[in-house]
C-alpha cells in the first residue's frame, strides 16, 4: 500500500460528464488496489451525481480540506468549492468555469508540493473559461506557464497509436505561418525523449506527415513539404531521431501504415487529432510530454448533451489514470538507469527517410 501512487483527479466543468466519468472509473474496485485517488472538487457535486448513475456500488469516501490527509483506501475529495456551489447538467456557465479554474489551480499547487504524484484533468470548456479570465487555451498552455518549461507536446496515446502535433489550440489560418524546420525539430526532439523516457521505446521510429494535400503533390497544392517538413526530417535524422516522412496523412492512416511506427507527428490539431480520435476514441488519452510533472487527461470534452444523463463512457478517463501511473514508474526506472550511467544507445547503421523523398 505505501507503493500506492497519490492521482490528483480535476473536476473540470462541473456541468459536463466529468464527475460521470470519474465517479464511474473510481467505481472499478482496482482502482483502490492500483492508486490512492483525490478528487480536487465538491462532495456536493460528487454526490449529486452519483446519484444519477445506475448500478454503482457503495464508494467509499474521505472528504478533506488537503491532499496531506488522505485515506489511501478511499476516494478522497479535496473541497475546494464553496458550499453553495450550484450545478446545471448540460449548461456553461461562469460558475462552472471559476469552479474548473479552482480546482486547476489547488491541484497544481498541491502536485508542486509533492502532495499527489500524477494529474489527471477532467475536461472544461474552453471559450468558458476565457471568458472568465483564465488566459490560456486549454490545459495544455496553462501548465506550460505554471511549471516554467520552454517546449511542451500534447500526445494523443492509446495502445497502438501515439500522435503528437506541431501547432496545438490555434487557428487552422495560423498554422502555415507556425510550420517551421526549428518548430518541427522541437516536437521531434521532445517526442524522441518522451517515447524513450515516458513510455519505455529505446529507438523510437516517427512518422512525420505533410501539410498539404497529397505533400503538395510535386508543388502543385504547395511547397511547405519540399522546402520546412523535408529539411527538418533529415536534419532530425543527422541528430540520431528516427524520424520518416513526410507522408500524406489521408492515404498513411487509411492504410495502416501508422502501425509501423511508434508515434506520428502531425502538423496541426484536427490533421493529428481527427483520425486518432476515429481509431481509438473510447480509450484514447491526451499526455502532456516535456512537463516535469506527469499529466493526462481523457481525450473527450464536456459533452453537455449527455451530462447527468448516465450515458458517459468512462473508459477514456479509467485509461487516463492508468497511462499516468505507468507514465510515472517509466520514469523511474528511465532516471534509475540514467543514474547509474547506463546508456539506450540507437543502431550503428545510418537509417534515412525513403531515400530522402516526400511519401504521397
Amino acid at each position: 500500500m505505501a507503493n500506492k501512487l497519490v492521482v490528483g483527479i480535476t473536476q473540470g466543468d462541473g456541468n459536463g460528464i466529468g464527475y460521470e466519468v470519474i465517479i464511474k472509473a473510481l467505481a472499478d474496485e482496482r482502482m483502490l488496489e492500483l492508486c490512492t485517488p483525490v478528487i480536487y472538487g465538491s462532495s456536493k457535486i460528487f454526490g449529486f451525481y452519483k446519484k444519477q448513475i445506475h448500478n454503482i456500488e457503495q464508494i467509499n469516501t474521505n472528504v478533506i480540506t488537503s491532499a496531506k490527509d488522505v485515506h489511501q483506501k478511499r476516494v478522497n475529495i479535496v473541497n475546494c468549492l464553496p458550499e453553495n456551489v450550484f450545478v446545471e447538467p448540460g449548461q456553461s456557465t461562469p460558475e462552472s468555469a471559476k469552479a474548473a479554474m479552482t480546482s486547476l489551480q489547488r491541484a497544481v499547487e498541491d502536485i508542486k508540493e509533492g502532495y499527489i504524484d500524477v494529474l489527471v484533468t477532467g475536461p472544461f470548456n474552453k471559450r468558458a473559461m476565457s471568458a472568465e479570465g483564465f488566459g490560456y487555451t486549454g490545459h495544455t498552455e496553462y501548465l506550460e506557464k505554471e511549471f516554467g518549461v520552454d517546449e511542451v507536446a500534447m500526445i494523443m496515446v492509446c495502445d497502438n497509436l501515439k500522435v503528437g502535433v506541431v501547432t496545438g489550440h490555434i487557428a487552422l489560418k495560423d498554422v502555415a505561418a507556425n510550420i517551421t524546420k526549428e518548430n518541427i525539430l522541437k516536437k521531434l526532439r521532445l517526442m524522441d525523449s518522451s517515447l524513450k523516457r515516458d513510455f519505455g521505446i529505446d529507438s523510437p521510429k516517427i512518422a512525420v506527415l505533410g501539410l498539404n494535400p497529397h505533400c503538395g503533390d510535386g508543388g502543385l497544392l504547395g511547397d511547405e513539404e519540399s522546402k520546412i517538413i523535408l529539411p527538418a526530417v533529415q536534419e532530425a535524422m543527422e541528430e540520431g531521431i528516427l524520424a520518416f516522412g513526410p507522408y500524406s496523412p489521408d492515404g498513411f492512416f487509411g492504410l495502416g501504415n501508422y502501425r509501423k511506427y511508434d508515434a506520428v507527428l502531425a502538423m496541426y490539431h484536427d490533421q493529428g487529432l481527427t483520425p486518432f480520435k476515429a481509431l481509438a476514441f473510447e480509450e484514447g488519452v491526451n499526455y502532456t510530454a516535456g512537463l516535469p510533472i506527469v499529466r493526462t487527461s481523457p481525450d473527450h470534452g464536456t459533452a453537455y448533451e449527455m451530462a447527468g444523463r448516465d450515458l458517459a463512457d468512462p473508459r477514456s478517463m479509467m485509461s487516463a489514470i492508468y497511462t499516468a501511473i505507468d507514465i510515472y514508474r517509466r520514469r523511474e526506472e528511465y532516471d534509475d538507469l540514467v543514474e547509474n550511467r547506463m546508456t539506450i544507445k540507437l543502431p550503428d547503421t545510418e537509417i534515412k527517410p525513403r531515400g530522402g523523398r516526400i511519401i504521397e
